[in-house]
């Protein structure tokens, strides 16, 4: 494998409305990031990932962009921006962007003259049909419910959009298109950007011709997923984007990749793929029911091994997955990933380490280092998602109470992620001296980042640990390298593996709230982390805690 300036980097996610405000206007900004950067310096971070931060209406925060080319003046100016690309290159690290080119929005000016000329320029830009009375192109269901096919405002044609309808899809099999997309691609690049996060990257191929499915709910349309999964050809699209683009600046790029086929992961991330890495989802979808959230179900320690081991195995060592234990589309890991009851300083530093130390690049969510948990709903009033709130509706759908339904949906939420940054606490988390766009976590005053900055056992103490040991000299070929092994796959609430390089390191995690014993193959060289005080070991056998993780060397 050629050695790449990114693959012993430690990346962190941003979503900037949420992260600190610099203004007390209540929304989070980019010179709040750029206040915080000693913090993350601090902690050991290399790259930052910002969700959009461009230009929109906020339909779905950020992620319907109408011009790429500038900042949202909620979050600041571009002057901001570059003064955050310039203070984050003083301490060696990178600023990647979101690109959100599967679809543009509906106040972009590209669709605003499709409007006025469906049959013009800009009308290819996008996916028309004639409108005909009573009856849908096709009954494909959007990511967030209902019909993916609304009216074009002022003509008798409909457009397709397969998330908000405000996210009119834009037509890749338009070379014209495709030559706006790189241009801004480039234009960032040249600015100084490290690379990108490519956001719902695998929709923008299409099956044609396009048709129907067989219904899925009563609302008689059929998910989106049926059609995707016939669509051919995305790497063609996908490797031209790299060749005109990523390639040339030596960018990183992690693509929000899914459905892939086995075969086709060395196209994604082998040694010419169309991005640097992939994030591995198996363990977000865990528990998922195509019914919605309301029918899903827990994901048991087991689930979770198997889920990681899964997507392990299928990647090997043909490249790099992303590693994620939570972003700003999915709930708090540590409430999804960790028994109901079981939260604690111990438990959220095991799930901690036995993620990052899998073969791949850590990604850690903004406050995920600090162990920050899902939020409290008490009303679907304070629920800001539209994801949410359309899952709240399937479940009223399905007969639930509404305070059944809110519960089913509540622990699913992207807004337990995106309840704002828990920095001391002082009034909202110190988050804004305003008033935040979305409630803070009650819980701010017993988890935030001042009471962890100076407690040695803190969570994020424990992170500054894990991503020490990823970056320390002596274990970093293998830790970033290595082979991955699991081992002891069979026994219930254990997950542990080995990592196989220039060293031999066990890593090995106490799933459980009860006490275990461990016979370990031979006596471990030394101790390379322990999320307790002590370790007890007798005659080749540990006792370990409940939810004890150790990282030995062998």
């Amino acid at each position: 494998m050629t050695k790449k300036w990114w693959h012993n980097k430690i990346a962190y996610q941003i979503y900037p409305k949420s992260f600190y405000d610099s203004n007390g206007d209540g929304i989070g900004d980019i010179p709040g990031i750029i206040s915080k950067l000693d913090y993350l310096q601090d902690l050991g971070v290399d790259i930052i990932w910002l969700s959009p931060c461009y230009q929109s209406p906020l339909a779905d925060q950020g992620y319907d962009i109408s011009d790429y080319y500038n900042i949202d003046p909620r979050f600041g100016t571009m002057e901001d921006m570059d003064r955050l690309i310039a203070e984050a290159k003083k301490r060696h690290m990178y600023i990647l962007m979101d690109l959100v080119v599967n679809h543009c929005s509906d106040e972009h000016e590209w669709f605003r003259k499709a409007c006025e000329d469906p049959d013009g320029k800009y009308g290819s830009f996008f996916y028309l049909r004639d409108k005909k009375e009573g009856e849908l192109p096709t009954n494909w269901r959007s990511y967030f419910g209902g019909p993916a096919w609304e009216d074009l405002p002022g003509t008798n044609k409909q457009y397709l959009h397969v998330f908000h309808k405000k996210q009119p899809d834009l037509n890749w099999e338009n070379p014209t298109l495709r030559e706006e997309v790189y241009k801004n691609i480039n234009w960032w690049l040249d600015k100084g950007l490290g690379g990108f996060r490519i956001d719902a990257i695998m929709n923008i191929k299409k099956a044609f011709p396009f048709r129907s499915y067989e219904p899925d709910r009563e609302d008689g349309l059929a998910g989106i997923h049926n059609m995707l999964q016939e669509a051919k050809g995305i790497g063609e699209f996908l490797g031209e984007m790299r060749d005109r683009t990523f390639q040339k600046y030596d960018a990183f790029s992690v693509g929000e990749v899914f459905n892939e086929k086995p075969e086709e992961i060395p196209d994604f991330i082998g040694e010419n793929g169309y991005f640097s890495s992939m994030f591995d989802f198996n363990e977000a979808i865990c528990g998922q029911s195509p019914n919605g959230w309301y029918d899903a179900s827990a994901v048991t320690p087991d689930d979770y091994k198997r889920a990681c081991f899964e997507a392990q195995k299928r990647i090997g060592t043909i490249g790099f997955l992303s590693n994620i234990i939570e972003n700003h589309d999915e709930p708090r890991g540590v409430s999804r990933y960790i028994p109901a009851g079981d939260c604690c300083n111990e438990s959220k530093k095991m799930l901690a380490a036995l993620n990052f130390l899998l073969r791949g690049l850590p990604f850690i969510y903004q406050g995920q280092e600090l162990g920050m948990e899902n939020t409290v709903f008490t009303s679907i009033e304070e629920v800001d998602d539209i994801s949410t709130l359309d899952e709240y509706q399937v479940a009223l759908n399905a007969g639930l109470k509404p305070e059944e339904a809110l519960q089913a949906v509540a622990g699913h939420s992207r807004d337990n992620a995106r309840t704002p940054m828990q920095w001391s606490d002082a009034a909202n988390a110190g988050f804004t001296t305003g008033t935040p766009w979305l409630k803070v976590n009650p819980n701010y005053t017993s988890i935030n980042a001042a009471s962890q900055m100076e407690d040695p056992d803190s969570v994020r103490s424990f992170y500054k640990k894990l991503i020490a040991l990823r970056k320390d000299p002596a274990y970093s070929e293998t830790i970033v390298y290595g082979t991955l092994e699991p081992v002891w796959e069979d026994s219930h609430n254990l997950m542990a593996y080995y990592r196989k390089g220039e060293k031999t390191l066990l890593v090995i995690g106490n799933y459980q709230n009860m006490e275990r014993e461990i016979v370990l193959p031979a006596m471990p060289k030394a101790v390379l982390l322990n999320n307790y005080p002590t370790l007890v070991v007798e005659n080749g056998v540990i006792t370990m805690r409940g939810y004890q993780v150790l990282v030995l060397e062998m």
